[in-house]
């Protein structure tokens, strides 16, 4: 997942749901978001599973075609 810093652009990393940037040291959660509107998507969890929605007529998307932005730089 390569992904620039919002501040510095240089490469953020990726682990456990959030991104670190190691050249200015900020981190940012990452926010599930449709692959075909960019818009956040709604997380649905259920019996030890996780599934994605898109609200804005896309419908249940793949784990797999998630994409994860930067988002709320966490303090």
């Amino acid at each position: 997942m390569l992904t620039p810093c919002p501040h510095c652009q240089q490469l953020l990393t990726y682990s456990e749901q959030r991104f670190d940037c190691p050249h200015c040291q900020r981190h940012f959660t990452a926010l599930a978001c449709c692959p075909d509107c960019q818009q956040p998507l709604q997380v649905l969890k259920a019996c030890g599973a996780i599934d994605y929605f898109c609200t804005h007529g896309h419908g249940l998307i793949s784990s797999r075609r998630v994409h994860y932005r930067p988002e709320d730089v966490m303090e």
